[in-house]
């Protein structure tokens, strides 16, 4: 069904709710904001390009913190660097909720670790951290992994004897096998079709989650989620997915060794057999595989996709790339594989992945938050359960903290003498106590995927750079680089 069909329905329904549901209304003292409609909120202020254009457009003229109404919902918004460290460090513990999406919500229901609150959340994301570290310090730790995956992916290149190619799902297949050896215990074949089957359903599920139709079905979820849309693929794909960690659970218990867990799902099980005589324990099946699902997607799709704006901004601005593989030709040279260890000597390629990070701006609109209390916040009062969202977008592109956000510069995270810079806007796995528990592994790969690949290789193109369109083929919860094509030429004549 056309979207413009939906929204004529939403708005038709909307229409026939008028008279009971009067004005929208909210306890406490909301930031201020966009008088809304009954019923369709501020869908008027609403911007044809998605929800954070409009969200931007409504912050030139209310500042910083101000609400939206998503259809009937308020929404507070926080933009800018010092709104959202104020509010997700300083008041940490009552941002700490978990808003939901709901074109995936059907799938999580409030289970996993992501979107998981209260001490369901305490529970999983502590033992989460915990496992994901013993696993990554044990006999193979995480940079062992990574680097073992990283030559992997050269010898993946070099069978394409640089003839151009689309890199999406070579991406997507090395750093989906770091976490599946954390969680799974094994890594796939880049050929094995049941692999390449979880990836594509990864690859459009985010970009499906990312698109316009579900920004729209965002503020009318609770009437377009009756009428066929890309929420339902959603629902097949993570389902499908789903259905896979199953069997993988299944297969797991019939082999458990109780004395020696060989991953996380054997960690896991180990955990629900202690606790299984506890009515209220939350390790129990259904959190087993939502976890498992949020820690698969987001260990999979973040890092990949970073992985292909960086590239793309290689083929942009060869003159960075080549200043790049002067400093690994200088600090690791061709005999030896890059280490964690060498970033520390490598400021100008640190500051290069730290500037692909924010210009890519991978979840422009961030995660949303509820609070978790009714809470005072810049002379407002935002009542309990109200939901947050911290617009990274506009951390990343703080003018007060990036010169010029608009332009790709690793000057942004260089000092006067060439040394990497902390700064206060750089927030790409956000802050506060919903941080991403794996950005730690997630810095680490694109740390050694970047540097082994141009060590190993120099990127080319057909296209001349000037040609190159950096647009985002999709900008909603998630931003997808356009797709492309990219040679990889061996850079010494192996």
């Amino acid at each position: 069904m056309e979207l413009s069909v939906l929204l004529l329905l939403a708005v038709l329904a909307g229409l026939l709710l008028l008279m009971a549901r009067g004005q929208p209304k909210a306890r406490g003292r909301l930031p201020p904001g966009p008088h809304p409609l009954p019923f369709l909120g501020n869908l008027l202020q609403m911007d044809r390009k998605g929800l954070l254009k409009s969200f931007l457009k409504i912050r030139d003229q209310y500042g910083d913190v101000f609400t939206v109404y998503l259809g009937p919902r308020p929404v507070v918004m926080l933009c800018g660097t010092k709104a959202i460290r104020e509010a997700l460090v300083e008041n940490a513990d009552e941002f700490s909720g978990r808003g939901t999406i709901a074109v995936v919500e059907p799938i999580f229901q409030g289970y996993g670790v992501v979107f998981a609150n209260g001490e369901r959340w305490k529970f999983l994301r502590r033992f989460s951290l915990v496992t994901l570290r013993d696993f990554g310090m044990g006999k193979r730790s995480v940079e062992e992994r990574i680097q073992e995956e990283a030559q992997c992916m050269v010898e993946e290149l070099r069978n394409t004897k640089g003839a151009l190619h689309d890199p999406t799902f070579l991406f997507h297949s090395i750093t989906a096998n770091i976490i599946c050896s954390i969680v799974f215990g094994e890594r796939f074949s880049y050929q094995d079709p049941q692999f390449l089957r979880l990836l594509n359903l990864f690859f459009q599920s985010f970009a499906l989650i990312s698109s316009f139709f579900s920004q729209v079905f965002e503020l009318f979820s609770g009437i377009l989620k009756y009428f066929p849309g890309s929420h339902r693929e959603i629902y097949r794909n993570l389902q499908e997915i789903n259905d896979f960690i199953g069997r993988s659970v299944e297969k797991h218990r019939e082999t458990l060794d109780c004395s020696a867990p060989r991953d996380f799902i054997d960690t896991y099980l180990i955990r629900m057999d202690k606790e299984k005589s506890d009515p209220n324990t939350e390790f129990h099946h259904k959190n087993l595989i939502i976890t498992t699902l949020s820690l698969f997607f987001a260990g999979t799709e973040t890092t990949s996709t970073t992985l292909r704006y960086g590239f793309l901004l290689m083929l942009k601005y060869p003159h960075i790339r080549e200043r790049v593989q002067k400093e690994i030709d200088q600090v690791i040279g061709s005999d030896r594989a890059p280490t964690l260890n060498d970033r520390v000597s490598m400021p100008y390629t640190d500051a290069v992945i730290h500037e692909i990070q924010r210009f890519a701006d991978l979840l422009p609109i961030g995660i949303p938050h509820i609070v978790t209390k009714d809470t005072h916040f810049r002379g407002y009062i935002i009542p309990k359960g109200t939901e947050v969202y911290p617009i990274l977008n506009s951390a990343l592109n703080d003018p007060q903290y990036f010169k010029k956000p608009e332009t790709f510069n690793p000057d942004h995270f260089l000092d006067a003498n060439g040394t990497l810079k902390k700064n206060d806007a750089f927030m790409p796995f956000s802050i506060g106590k919903r941080i991403c528990l794996g950005e730690g592994i997630a810095r680490a790969e694109l740390f050694l995927f970047f540097t082994t690949a141009l060590q190993n290789f120099t990127p080319a193109t057909n296209m001349a750079s000037e040609d190159i369109d950096l647009t985002p083929m999709e900008c909603g919860v998630g931003k997808l680089p356009p797709i492309y094509k990219i040679r990889f030429l061996p850079r010494r004549g192996d």
